[in-house]
């Protein structure tokens, strides 16, 4: 591998749910500023969330895929043979740049393929610096559209990926406050019967695409069990007697 530029740097920045419009001015100018911005795809090489965003503000030719096992969730090591060679990819191109971005979609210290590169790189380039740009995300996308309040006075706020199984995001709802849930399209029917059981469908909502052409919201009450998007997200506001301040 050749040797790094010194003080190469590498900056995570967080792209948003979907809407370009979400990018923050300082995550633009991390963006413009980069000489390359790395975007994470699929095995199938498609073009991601992430890109789209990005081409609102950079040109195509200084943008840079690189392939995650994103989908990949039985073999493990495939998965992280995938990732190796993505954090090499990165390696390489710190050492012929001086600044690599790496667009994620949301924020790039929450559920981001971003962690897992740092990781990767911080072995590969010890000396290259790390840096992330927060980003919007999906849950505060969905709220604003949707007008659900994600938390007031003393209420907890607790964030699921259901991936982790529905058991835990039960747990979550029979506790206090609000209950955000990611990642549970393919889990929609499980989701839909733990809000049930718990008694918080009612004001539950959830959203997909969201900022987007296929963007859907609609009240949890409506899931049937069929399979959403991956990327869906549910919001289950903690439960409320109207009273204003009431929680302070």
């Amino acid at each position: 591998m050749p040797d790094v530029m010194s003080s190469s740097r590498l900056i995570g920045v967080g792209v948003g749910p979907g809407d370009p419009e979400l990018v923050t001015v300082k995550g633009v100018n991390a963006l413009r500023a980069a000489d390359v911005v790395v975007v994470p795809v699929m095995d199938t090489g498609e073009k991601g969330r992430a890109e789209a965003t990005v081409l609102h503000y950079v040109p195509q030719e200084r943008i840079v895929r690189v392939v995650f096992a994103l989908n990949e969730r039985s073999d493990h090591a495939r998965r992280e043979a995938a990732w190796d060679a993505a954090g090499e990819g990165v390696a390489e191109l710190l050492a012929a740049h001086a600044c690599v971005a790496f667009a994620t979609i949301g924020d790039p210290n929450v559920y981001s393929t971003f962690t897992y590169l740092a990781q990767t790189i911080g072995e590969l380039v010890p000396d290259a610096v790390v840096e992330t740009v927060p980003g919007i995300t999906a849950m505060q996308d969905l709220a604003a559209r949707s007008g659900a309040v994600l938390t007031e006075g003393t209420e907890p706020l607790t964030l699921v990926p259901v991936t982790a199984g529905s058991a835990v995001l039960k747990d979550a709802l029979n506790g206090p406050g609000t209950v955000v849930a990611y990642k549970f399209g393919r889990l929609a029917g499980e989701v839909a019967e733990a809000l049930r059981e718990t008694g918080r469908i009612e004001d539950a909502v959830w959203g997909s695409a969201l900022g987007m052409e296929a963007e859907s919201i609609r009240p949890a009450g409506e899931l049937d069990g069929a399979p959403l998007p991956y990327l869906s997200t549910l919001i289950a506001p903690a439960r409320r007697d109207g009273t204003r301040g009431g929680k302070l």
